[in-house]
């Protein structure tokens, strides 16, 4: 895999919007995605599906016919939407472990007395924060141990969350991708299990299954928008880290027999590793450092599972800068809703199409008549951070 650096610019002037179309239309994929994992996180605690949410600010200053925002501020307890993913590759790494489903279980106490015969066992990741989170939370449901990777840019507010779960927390020099190459090491060794939402060479079947798990917010989405009577979106924006979130959304909106959709991309103009991956036409690991403000964003290299999916699934592709993701904080603010730097980071990409990438978004059909989808995929996870944009304290800190 070769190793690249993005274009750069004169010191002190802004970063260029970096935009990839994708020349040829996107076919739909082969596989309708499994429901399983809704049934599984329908006995997790705190299960309900979270708010979508029409934002009429938006809509205004994008000039689109529906905006609606999966608004993941809030999800099993955790103030993002990456529990999903991970207790279902959990859950069923644990099966492959015993050899048989733990049935029959109703709750996490339940499926702590049907794994107990594994202990003792360490869960073990890297994360920019939610992630881990989500796997201390779960370590800690089930009686298990956590070690969680970050790299050393993390803020303290993020490392005292994951702490709070009760696992050990080590900071690793360098970046995420370096912390996932200190927890891969980890991989295989006795009464150890990584759960990991980036795979490589070696390292494929739990990604693959975190995948999988976030397919429980498109099946809410659906559900809720056939309640309302309301059409299904024809455009899907979606932020990227390593990809395993936009793979997930390719999964199930290109599945066949839906109507056609366009799903664009969005990534830190700094870490953006999936979109210089498809200029370069490879997967490919970026130079530099990965220092955005959307921290969870900050990714270096593609997920080896997702890479296939967007690759093929991507209509298009856009890196925008701190500011953006600021200023689409402050306007989902406006509409009700606190999303954070990375959770708004999707109607930052909205906002810079619309004002600087006028024609890519008219062929996207990112107009008048369009129904569009963004998820706001965290809330204010840096409560500081959030009162300096936004100009106030967050009601709900997580």
């Amino acid at each position: 895999m070769a190793s690249r650096s993005l274009p750069e610019t004169p010191a002190g002037s802004r970063v260029p919007t970096i935009l990839y179309v994708r020349p040829s239309p996107v076919e739909p994929r082969s596989a309708v995605p499994d429901l399983a994992p809704r049934r599984f996180h329908r006995r997790l605690p705190g299960y309900t599906p979270t708010p979508l949410r029409r934002a009429p600010e938006a809509e205004r200053r994008l000039g689109v016919a529906r905006l609606w925002v999966k608004d993941e501020s809030q999800r099993l307890g955790l103030p993002a939407f990456k529990m999903l993913g991970a207790s279902w590759a959990l859950y069923r790494a644990l099966c492959d472990r015993l050899g048989h489903e733990p049935e029959p279980w109703d709750d996490v106490a339940g499926l702590a007395r049907a794994v107990a015969p594994l202990q003792p066992l360490t869960l073990v990741c890297a994360t920019d924060g939610n992630h881990g989170r989500a796997v201390a939370r779960l370590a800690r449901w089930l009686g298990f141990g956590a070690r969680i990777y970050v790299p050393e840019n993390t803020v303290a507010a993020r490392i005292e969350s994951i702490e709070g779960e009760g696992a050990s927390v080590e900071v690793v020099q360098g970046t995420y991708d370096d912390a996932v190459a200190r927890s891969g090491e980890e991989d295989g060794e006795p009464g150890v299990l990584v759960i990991s939402d980036t795979a490589w060479p070696g390292y494929q079947e739990i990604p693959r299954r975190v995948v999988e798990g976030y397919s429980t917010i498109f099946d809410e989405i659906h559900e809720e928008l056939r309640r309302l009577d309301e059409d299904e979106p024809d455009v899907v924006v979606v932020q990227m880290g390593v990809g395993a979130f936009a793979a997930s959304v390719v999964q199930w909106y290109l599945a066949p027999a839906r109507p056609a959709v366009r799903i664009v991309g969005v990534e830190p103009d700094r870490a953006a590793c999936v979109l210089g991956s498809l200029l370069a036409g490879d997967r490919i690991e970026i130079e530099g450092g990965q220092d955005s403000i959307m921290a969870g964003l900050n990714c270096g290299t593609p997920s080896l599972v997702a890479w296939p999916l967007v690759h093929d699934g991507l209509a298009a592709s856009v890196a925008i800068d701190d500011e953006r993701a600021r200023e689409a904080m402050r306007l989902l603010a406006a509409d009700g809703m606190e999303s954070g730097e990375s959770g708004a980071a999707g109607l930052g990409g909205l906002l810079e199409l619309n004002e600087n990438h006028a024609v890519e978004s008219d062929e996207l059909g990112i107009g008048p008549d369009a129904r569009v989808l963004v998820f706001s995929t965290e809330g204010p996870t840096d409560p500081a951070v959030w009162t300096d944009v936004v100009g106030r304290p967050p009601h709900d800190i997580g």
